[in-house]
């Protein structure tokens, strides 16, 4: 079964049988499920229109046309924004007053993969209790559909993508005119999707050179769509042929960012946030200090699995540093609770509430292009300020007989009684020791355990989510 329903949307390979995969007829029930809480939740203050966006996957027109015509059937005015990022969807659905949105997308998932992203009226992922709710009203199949004439009607908008970079020029800290004046050139892979409609528009807007490598819309992923390392070889070796200040990487959907140094070595996923966290804080502080303004401390939050150094830099900083169990919605929950500058997942993603609560690679982009064009540094010079940790990044998958509950019980009592481990059960089992931790958790999004570790060396990190991982395997 490869239909995973979770916090972060319904999601499965496209095509077999109904009930298993993201095929046509779970594609309704699911639209209409989300659209019954919608026309529920909007009460007296509805718009009736619903934003559908939707990456460059080559299922991504079917299941467009299914998603429409189910919300026309329903009654909504649908806002058909096209190809766009999920941040930019995010974006249109306050633009337009929206009551909700669908961004049809599967991230980092392989291109057999797609999915239903659900959206508030803020344009924000529904909560846990609100996805609940969704599932609720799908499995009971407790639908009423339109009568013909009260039926909607879908309109298009190919506007958002300019208003999005209009939007992140605007940001307070964006510093547009440092990066003109420093002549950058970069190169992006945008792996055939949505990126390599967007980012020329925003290079172009902030005067940066650029190359953008698989800059096809067409769905054809040029390399296993994470962007992590070992995926990226292509623009590491286009960056150790010279000539780029910068390499950036986006996602599918654009909403994770990873950079190269200008040399081909990796900048760090981990670090995106970080980097751009300490942009943030460092502008935030300057400007504090200036105005004699408030001495409350400043606040970032990542999820349990993201490195350290956001909490260093934070410190460094005199703010405070809280972390929140993986998922973009309990980022944003936790961030609010706060009152976070900048917050996101060591993942790549970066979120900027003065922009939006939403992961967003052109804001990430944007702000460590001003912190690089500020502090007249390189990428890899800005690198070597941060701590240095290593995350190692494994997985084990699940075979329908584990019992995933009961392996995070035995890693959670293993570790009870060792007076150095701290244990944090709100999101699988995390086991934090004085120089490392170790986090054990499912995937939302694939048939998972996640295993991610840190230490101050690669080899330490590994070893310690290995020795995790034996224990997984010695229980199946």
């Amino acid at each position: 079964m490869t239909l995973i329903k979770s916090i972060s949307g319904i999601r499965g390979t496209i095509g077999g049988h109904t009930g298993d995969t993201l095929n046509p007829l779970d594609i309704v029930k699911f639209t209409t499920a989300y659209a019954t809480f919608i026309k529920k939740s909007a009460g007296a203050q509805a718009t009736k229109k619903i934003v559908v966006g939707r990456d460059g996957r080559i299922s991504g027109p079917m299941v467009r046309d299914i998603v429409c015509g189910t919300l026309v059937g329903m009654g909504y005015e649908v806002i058909d924004i096209g190809l766009a990022t999920t941040p930019t969807t995010e974006l249109a659905v306050c633009w337009h007053q929206a009551d909700g949105g669908i961004i049809i997308t599967a991230s980092h998932n392989p291109t057999q993969w797609n999915a239903l992203k659900l959206l508030n009226s803020k344009g924000e992922f529904l909560t846990a209790d609100d996805g609940a709710e969704v599932l609720r009203i799908a499995e009971a199949e407790d639908f009423d559909y339109a009568p013909v004439e009260q039926l909607g009607r879908v309109t298009t908008d190919d506007t958002t993508a300019q208003r999005h970079v209009e939007s992140v020029l605007q940001l307070r800290l964006a510093d547009v005119e440092a990066i003109r004046q420093r002549h950058f050139r970069v190169c992006a892979d945008t792996i055939n999707s949505v990126g390599g409609i967007i980012l020329p528009q925003l290079f172009k807007a902030l005067g940066v050179d650029f190359e953008i490598l698989n800059d096809q819309c067409n769905g054809h992923f040029a390399h296993n769509p994470e962007p992590l390392e070992k995926n990226l070889t292509g623009i590491m070796e286009r960056m150790r042929q010279g000539g780029f200040d910068l390499g950036i990487v986006v996602d599918p959907d654009v909403d994770r960012l990873a950079f190269i140094c200008e040399d081909g070595t990796m900048f760090g996923e981990e670090y995106t946030l970080v980097s751009v966290a300490d942009y943030v804080l460092g502008e935030e502080a300057k400007n504090r200090s200036e105005a004699a303004g408030s001495t409350e401390a400043m606040a970032t939050v990542s999820n349990l699995s993201s490195t350290r150094a956001l909490r260093d830099v934070t410190e460094k900083y005199g703010g405070h540093y809280a972390a929140a169990a993986v998922g973009e919605v309990n980022v944003t929950t936790k961030m609010k609770e706060v009152g976070a500058l900048i917050g996101g997942e060591g993942n790549g993603g970066v979120i900027y509430p003065e922009s939006h609560y939403g992961r967003d690679a052109l804001v990430g982009i944007v702000l460590f292009l001003s912190s690089l064009a500020q502090k007249q540094l390189t990428a890899s010079q800005l690198r070597k300020t941060f701590p240095n940790y290593q995350i190692a990044k494994n997985r084990i998958d699940l075979t329908p007989d584990t019992d995933v509950d009961a392996i995070l019980v035995k890693v959670k009592q293993m570790f009870q009684s060792d007076s150095t481990a701290v244990v944090n059960d709100i999101d699988g089992v995390k086991i934090d020791f004085p120089q490392a931790w170790v986090h054990l958790r499912k995937s939302n999004t694939e048939p998972i355990i996640r295993v991610y570790s840190e230490a101050q060396t690669m080899q330490e990190a590994d070893e310690l989510g290995k020795r995790l991982m034996q224990v997984v395997y010695d229980m199946q």
